[in-house]
């Protein structure tokens, strides 16, 4: 296949059908040659970076079998808008045996019967087990309803970034961080001293995904986005809100607190572009920041991180929330038993960990993030040791396909506290009666 350049979802359709029809006309195709179709998200380091994984695999598995088989690799990018595409890409029928998912999209496509159930294959063609050799979270969020759809592939955590010169100017300890109150103290600080500068103190996520800085501070107290219950009018027992809990009430309130210091929202977010620009001193953001600061060699000079998030007391267990991508075989393949074995040679971790480290990305096999590799890795990846030992205490969105709607109401309830036009217990009320509605829950009168 020629080079692709990254491209937006709606155009996949006509470069997979129009590969297919020139392969199936063009008459030089032996019987025993097979082209496997693999979407494939753009990874930021660098272009068609999926397709070295792939490769790699790729060998071993020609190795493996007798036919000729090649790969008709599409690289797309990620927006607002890909998901629906995506949807309406497998919907049409179009022939691809590999996708990368979204975590948070993995319930919806499993429910629509657009993604193959992989549990046969992980629990009798392969010889790993997924609970024991996958951190507990990455495991458990390949699952949609109890089956497994995809398997995650590799994370991202969250923490706090700070300048160590700013914090050093405001005479701000960095350890002062890691609890409300000292959180709240070091905003205050450090605005008195760089606000003169055009510089904030601490960065507040107020865009579309604020509600992934809210879950955290949920999960530490105890709490959850979502329970089940019984008694659903269709569905017996199903997800019901529970983010308007006490732990939910103080989690919300300490964000108020945030605002009331002084720290302000930010409604535009660019993904720690921001940070790394001197905008702020300190900002809660992803493991990606290292990917956007050149030369990586000055970073631990020059840049600190905590991994966690900042806790009530000291006696409390931070937390921390996961994203990224996971491997599905979506049920358009025809060449179902043949994409499963690449995607597990994919998965091996002597192919996938030297790629983690090369694209900064972070595992979700103990095998990665606590074998050998981890010497090589932290060598390279800065901060490579603390941000894996966060992971364990991380939690994940639901992957139900209620949860885009969910946390459009839950990021209503902090705009309403974020601007004054409720307070946190009766914007969280208002954000779970709305949630019970959209997961068909019949309300009390």
């Amino acid at each position: 296949m020629p080079k692709l350049e990254v491209i937006s979802v709606f155009v996949l359709a006509i470069i997979i059908l129009f590969v297919t029809c020139v392969k199936s006309v063009s008459g030089t195709q032996e019987d025993s040659e097979i082209t496997l179709t693999i979407l494939f998200n753009e990874i930021v380091t660098s272009p068609n970076a999926g397709k070295h994984l792939i490769d790699n695999a790729l060998k071993v598995l020609r190795n493996e079998t007798d036919a000729a088989i090649n790969v008709n690799y599409v690289e797309f990018q990620s927006d607002n808008s890909t998901r629906d595409q995506i949807i309406r890409l497998l919907s049409n029928q179009t022939p691809i045996d590999i996708i990368t998912v979204d975590q948070i999209w993995l319930g919806e496509l499993a429910q629509k019967g657009l993604l193959t159930d992989l549990t046969n294959y992980t629990t009798q063609r392969w010889n790993r087990d997924g609970n024991e050799e996958w951190y507990f979270g990455n495991w458990e969020g390949g699952k949609s309803q109890g089956r497994i759809y995809g398997i995650w592939a590799w994370t991202d955590v969250r923490g706090i970034w700070y300048w160590k010169d700013m914090l050093e100017e405001a005479g701000v300890v960095p350890e002062s961080l890691k609890t409300w109150n000292g959180y709240i103290t070091a905003a205050k600080k450090l605005n008195s001293v760089l606000n003169a500068k055009g510089i904030q103190g601490v960065h507040l996520t107020g865009a579309n995904h604020s509600p992934d800085l809210f879950y955290p501070y949920l999960w530490m107290l105890g709490g959850d986005i979502l329970q089940q219950r019984e008694g659903h009018p269709t569905k017996g027992n199903y997800w019901f809100p529970a983010f308007n809990s006490s732990a939910g009430l103080k989690a919300l309130s300490f964000i108020q607190d945030q605002v009331n210091a002084g720290i302000n929202p930010q409604k535009e977010h660019r993904w720690g572009e921001e940070f790394i620009d001197r905008e702020f001193a300190v900002m809660i953001e992803g493991s990606w920041m290292p990917t956007k600061f050149v030369p990586l060699q000055d970073f631990e000079q020059r840049i600190g991180f905590l991994p966690m998030f900042p806790v009530p007391s000291e006696d409390n267990q931070t937390s921390t929330l996961m994203g990224g991508w996971e491997f599905s075989i979506p049920i358009t393949s025809t060449h179902k038993d043949l994409a499963w074995k690449l995607l597990t040679l994919m998965l091996e971790p002597k192919i996938l960990a030297p790629w983690l480290v090369e694209h900064r990305l972070l595992p979700t096999q103990v095998a990665i993030g606590e074998g050998d590799s981890r010497i090589e890795a932290s060598t390279l990846f800065p901060y490579y040791d603390e941000m894996i030992s966060v992971i364990p205490f991380a939690g994940f969105r639901p992957n139900i396909p209620e949860y885009p709607q969910i946390a459009h109401y839950i990021k209503e309830a902090l705009d309403a506290v974020y601007y004054d036009t409720k307070d946190p217990m009766e914007a969280l009320d208002d954000a779970a009666t709305k949630s019970a509605n959209v997961l068909g829950w019949v309300q009390e009168r």
